[in-house]
């Protein structure tokens, strides 16, 4: 039985993949320190034979009895507001965090996929995105801990496969949606969805008309899993091409949770991305990937989700204490 490493396994994206890895027949190792993460993602597969959980921090030395075939590097704020209020961890997973995991990957001789973001992309002058765009992002800016974390992270994991062999992959990761996003973290969709669901206005964050491409969970998981068992080296855009301006966006969610709230102008944050689409040439080319879940239909599912959670969960309007985690 071939075993994986999932390193921000209670997060978002982290849970979907340990699903998959264990339907998948894998033995799946999760590891989170639960920074952002919240075990209540993952409580399902406790019960399970060949899942097994380590809360443990990656800027720390990682450790993992017996061998491991692969490690997915999952683990990272990943939201604007979490990243504006723990800059310094966002960079020490990113740059610490994957050193140790490359130094893991090394010594067990495993595979390594890290996970990247369009963000390394920054506010972009070149429309739609590939893979060979090398981007326009603000070093110093708020949101250049969270971008640099992400540049730095690719410029050693192909120091690794250069310099000592180690077999990586690198997944650049788009504006992806679905089940367990969690509510108030900063991004539009949990957003814009928990202040209908509240009855509250919804805000757009500039005129409304920067942009956005959704890419539903399940067509991610279908993409990294791909790209994990390729023989391709470098970054790989995983997203869907289906482009949409936040305003018209906005009006979606409105026809969709059936509400009647107004929509409300704020200024646009320093360096926020005003176009955002995927370039997935090489995605289809490659890995015979494309997305297939049209919005409209992942979008019913998430906010079925959404709907489905506590009012004291909906009500939160600070999802994550971070006091303690501060250094």
């Amino acid at each position: 039985m071939k075993r994986i490493l999932i390193t921000g396994a209670a997060g978002f994206l982290g849970s979907h993949l340990c699903d998959r890895f264990i339907k998948e027949g894998y033995h799946v190792i999760g590891m989170d320190n639960l920074i952002t993460g919240d075990l209540k993602n993952i409580e399902h597969l406790f019960k399970l034979e060949h899942f097994e959980f380590y809360h443990h921090d990656i800027t720390k030395f990682v450790h993992v009895p017996g061998k491991i075939d692969y490690i997915l590097h999952f683990a990272s704020p990943a939201s604007p507001i979490d990243y504006l209020k723990i800059p310094i961890q966002t960079l020490k997973v990113g740059s610490l965090g994957t050193h140790n995991l490359l130094g893991l990957a090394r010594v067990k001789k495993a595979r390594i996929l890290i996970a990247s973001t369009s963000e390394v992309y920054g506010d972009p002058l070149v429309h739609p995105q590939t893979e060979e765009y090398y981007g326009n992002v603000n070093t110093i800016g708020p949101r250049g801990v969270y971008d640099e974390a992400k540049r730095f992270q690719e410029s050693i994991t192909m120091a690794y496969h250069t310099f000592h062999g180690v077999e990586t992959r690198i997944v650049r990761i788009f504006n992806t949606y679905g089940p367990r996003m969690r509510l108030n973290d900063g991004r539009v969709i949990p957003a814009f969805i928990g202040q209908a669901i509240r009855g509250e206005d919804l805000t757009i964050f500039g005129d409304g008309m920067q942009t956005r491409s959704f890419c539903y969970v399940d067509d991610q998981v279908e993409g990294i899993f791909r790209l994990l068992h390729s023989d391709y080296v470098y970054p790989v855009n995983i997203g869907n091409p289906d482009e949409i301006t936040i305003k018209d966006f906005a009006e979606e969610i409105i026809k969709l949770t059936g509400t009647n709230q107004k929509v409300v102008y704020l200024p646009l944050p320093v360096n926020d991305p005003l176009q955002r689409q995927p370039d997935t040439t090489k995605a289809k080319e490659l890995l015979g990937w494309e997305a297939k879940v049209n919005r409209a239909e992942g979008m019913k599912i998430t906010y079925d989700y959404f709907k489905s959670l506590s009012k004291e969960e909906l009500s939160k309007e600070e999802h994550k204490d971070f006091s303690k985690y501060i250094n």
